[in-house]
């Protein structure tokens, strides 16, 4: 079993962050998840093993962060909910870790990435001018992960249609550390501008990022 992280996170929102590096084979984390079997056979169905461990995984940590089971369902946006609870909840997935951000009355997201992926291509796709402007040549690619699970946490949080990362969601300046804060700004269509704050965190070759309300 590999539970690698459950914490109460220490802000004003009461959030719990749930992380699981997934180790098991597809068979294992079938045995150690309740899932639903309509949700099972709807997991089934994906060609991907690595997804299908991926979804299985998000159960089983599940699992471990409520008392009681879980229903887990998506709205037409994508967006998932828990049907048995009013809950808060955003999930992340990459090939190695599955991570839950959960809050009882404030809308989350979270957002994980292998740093060994390339991200130059977001540089063009979701950055301001200012953010390129602040780029460390040293450390581009990882701080171009940050702000892309960073603004990827941010649109999931505000759950709207057509966000333009690079002009509505603008991340302020940061220094990379192996866990630290941001600040953002989500402007709305209408001009009106919300101030959002994140927590960050690398481990193994990864960083994820998470607004806890």
């Amino acid at each position: 079993m590999a539970l690698y992280l459950i914490k109460d996170l220490d802000d004003d929102y009461h959030s719990k962050l749930g992380v699981w590096q997934i180790t098991e084979t597809e068979k294992e984390l079938r045995a150690l998840s309740s899932v639903p079997s309509d949700e099972l056979e709807e997991i089934s169905y994906i060609k991907s093993e690595s997804l299908r461990k991926q979804k299985l995984a998000v159960r089983t940590l599940l699992d471990r962060m409520f008392d009681e089971k879980v229903y887990l369902n998506h709205h037409d946006n994508g967006k998932p909910y828990i049907e048995n609870s009013s809950i808060n909840i955003s999930i992340t997935h990459t090939d190695k870790y599955v991570a839950v951000i959960v809050n009882d009355t404030e809308e989350v997201g979270i957002d994980c990435e292998s740093l060994d992926r390339d991200f130059s291509a977001v540089e063009k796709r979701a950055l301001s001018e200012d953010e390129i402007d602040d780029l460390d040549e040293d450390q581009r690619n990882e701080q171009l992960a940050i702000y892309w699970c960073a603004k990827e946490a941010v649109y999931k949080k505000m759950s709207q249609y057509n966000v333009d990362f690079a002009e509505q969601i603008e991340i302020e300046n940061f220094r990379l550390r192996g866990e630290g804060e941001l600040d953002a700004t989500f402007t709305q269509k209408d001009g009106f501008e919300e101030e959002i704050h994140l927590q960050y965190m690398t481990f193994d070759r990864h960083v994820l990022v998470w607004v806890a309300g």
